[in-house]
Parts: structure tokens; sequence; C-alpha cells
């Protein structure tokens, strides 16, 4: 489970980046490297981001910290 929680946080790491470039520069770098915002592409790893933030949400309100 260790490993699942380390996933999770390298995908909403990097969903966090292409959210500081878009706020800071307008450039979607997700978006750039898969064909565009709306492409097939970009929109499964939006998905597999938004997925990895649910998933993460529990570990906010663990008290023993050992799953990250």
């Amino acid at each position: 489970m260790k490993a699942f929680y380390k996933i999770c946080l390298v995908l909403l790491i990097i969903g966090g980046i292409n959210w500081g470039l878009v706020g800071l520069f307008s450039f979607n770098c997700v978006g750039w490297l898969l064909g565009g915002s709306a492409s097939i592409l970009s929109r499964i790893v939006y998905v597999i981001v938004g997925v990895a933030a649910l998933c993460a949400i529990p570990d906010l309100f663990s008290s023993d910290g050992d799953s990250v």
C-alpha cells in the first residue's frame, strides 16, 4: 500500500506543477505534451490525477503517517 500512496503523490506533484504553470504562464504542459487539453490522452491524464487526489484524501485524516 505504501507504493500506491507514493504513486498518488507523484501524480499529485505532476498535477500541481501543471496547475502552477497554467496559473503563472497560461501554459498547460499536459495539454502541450499530449496534443491539446481536449485530446483523449490529456483527458485520461487529468482523470488519473483526479483519482490520485481522491485516493490521497484518507491520508489527510490518518494519525500514523505510515502511508507515505
